[in-house]
């Protein structure tokens, strides 16, 4: 070997060196960062030198599940967390402000009254719980339609921040697919479009493919181009102001609607369709409920006459459309949110409250006590059985569609509660597999410091092996120039 060619080797083993070490100090620096993948640098042989070929780790069917991992446990979390929100708005802390709750205080003022009906103390508490009744459920329907107004507001905000980011997925693409077309290191291209898949899954699922020149295409899990060259629009109207029957505008992926989703475990992946399940699923299906009991309430309370010559009329409770008494088994949308005390037995409007033990607040031909006996409670006693007894309710809201007033509002509260915690269950199983994906796609992709810091020390000695040939080919020209001279 001629001392040119040593020196050659030599100097191309250093440059060698040089590149694989910066590229393992990049790697020990990203350790921690979890959107960046190994990279190797690879000794190649090209006609006459050896070159460095920069290898960048990558498991596409590990990726894809964490995609689809972060999607699921996305959904699965918003609607969860929303729920909890929901919880305390409506039913507070231990269901205090529950319906059900506010219900078993007026049976107990009324069993109270009833057995005690000359007593005027007795019948001002009957009516302070049904105030409470009354402004439980008042409270419930604005609650809940401002829950629906923030849910909307939240959708539109993260749709906003969604066609942000595939703004970003066209940049990251762009950079890959002229990088690949140069001939360039395309890996941090690489890391920043993975990590913006990341995020996109966060709000919708989806599912990638690659064509030629790494170009990457996007699609939803129903199969909507979210991608393909450029972003497609995903676009929402927000509705701003909601009352009960309001229907949310819906989310377009490329003109195609996002499904409402359901149930506890729900079939819901990303935020958004998380919140739209809450805005048009959980929240309506609430609303329905505390109107049935509305129903109920006033259905319980009706007047009747004592020969069932006229018909039922509001008692106790009223509400601000017609018909007076709601037919039997149908649901009025809103009906809890204008249901309120009759005023002419509620004595806070100047009414009076005894019309409630002897009837005739809808005219003298509804008046039980005819003969005006102070100790007269067969009509309380009915209100307290009505209240017992089985009614029919509208299948449509969700739970039963026979069970006493009483029953059903607890069923409301079992409902809610057992879609709750089924929420919670999936959340925790949905949030551990995004874990362990994550875990194994970093093993397979990510950084290990001990094994990076032993390669380090092997170039090392590659580089002392590379700088003593440095040192003896110099050694040899020196010796040959002097022997020339």
């Amino acid at each position: 070997m001629s001392l040119s060619s040593a020196l050659s080797i030599a100097q191309s083993s250093i440059r060698n060196t040089a590149r694989q070490t910066s590229i393992v100090s990049r790697n020990v620096l990203e350790a921690n960062n979890p959107d960046y993948s190994r990279r190797s640098a690879v000794l190649t042989n090209t006609p006459g030198a050896r070159a460095i070929e920069i290898q960048r780790a990558a498991n596409e069917q590990l990726f894809r599940q964490n995609l689809t991992a972060l999607s699921a446990f996305n959904g699965q979390s918003t609607l969860f967390n929303g729920m909890e929100r929901l919880n305390l708005s409506i039913n507070g802390i231990e269901n205090a402000t529950s319906p059900a709750t506010a219900l078993g205080k007026l049976q107990e003022a009324l069993q109270l009254y009833s057995a005690s009906p000359s007593n005027r103390n007795l019948a001002e508490n009957t009516l302070d719980a049904a105030r409470q009744v009354v402004r439980t459920l008042n409270d419930g329907t604005s609650a809940i339609q401002s829950f629906r107004a923030v849910a909307d507001q939240e959708i539109s905000t993260a749709v906003g921040e969604l066609n942000n980011l595939l703004a970003d997925l066209e940049k990251a693409n762009n950079a890959v697919i002229s990088g690949t077309r140069a001939g360039r290191d395309i890996s941090d291209a690489l890391d920043q479009r993975d990590a913006t898949l990341k995020k996109i899954a966060e709000y919708v699922p989806i599912s990638t493919y690659t064509r030629s020149d790494n170009d990457m295409v996007v699609l939803t899990k129903d199969g909507s181009t979210l991608f393909e060259t450029v972003p497609r629009k995903v676009s929402f109207t927000p509705t701003g102001v909601y009352s009960p029957g309001t229907s949310g505008g819906k989310v377009f992926v490329d003109g195609v609607p996002i499904d409402l989703a359901s149930g506890g475990n729900t079939s819901a992946s990303g935020r958004i369709a998380g919140m739209i399940q809450l805005r048009d699923g959980v929240t309506v299906t609430m609303q329905g409920q505390l109107d049935e009991i509305a129903r109920g309430l006033i259905t319980a309370f009706a007047e009747t006459s004592p020969t069932n010559a006229l018909p039922a009329a509001a008692g106790l409770f009223t509400w601000l459309g017609a018909p007076a008494v709601p037919a039997a088994g149908t649901l009025v949308t809103g009906l809890a949110g204008q249901i309120k005390l009759n005023p002419a037995i509620d004595s806070a409007q100047g009414g009076n409250p005894e019309l409630l033990r002897d009837g005739g607040a809808n005219g003298a031909g509804y008046v039980h006590n005819t003969g005006n006996n102070a100790s007269y409670s067969g009509l309380l006693i009915s209100f307290g059985d009505r209240m017992n007894a089985p009614i029919a309710f509208d299948p449509g809201a969700g739970i039963v569609s026979s069970a006493s007033l009483s029953d059903y509002s607890t069923a409301s509260i079992g409902w809610f509660d057992g879609m709750r915690k089924e929420a919670s269950n999936a959340a925790d199983a949905k949030e551990a597999l995004a874990v362990r994906t994550a875990e194994a796609l970093s093993n397979e992709t990510g950084v290990n410091v001990d094994m990076e810091m032993s390669l380090l020390l092997d170039l090392e000695h590659s580089y002392e092996a590379s700088a003593r040939l440095l040192r003896a080919v110099d050694e040899m020209l020196a010796a040959l120039l002097a022997a020339v001279r």
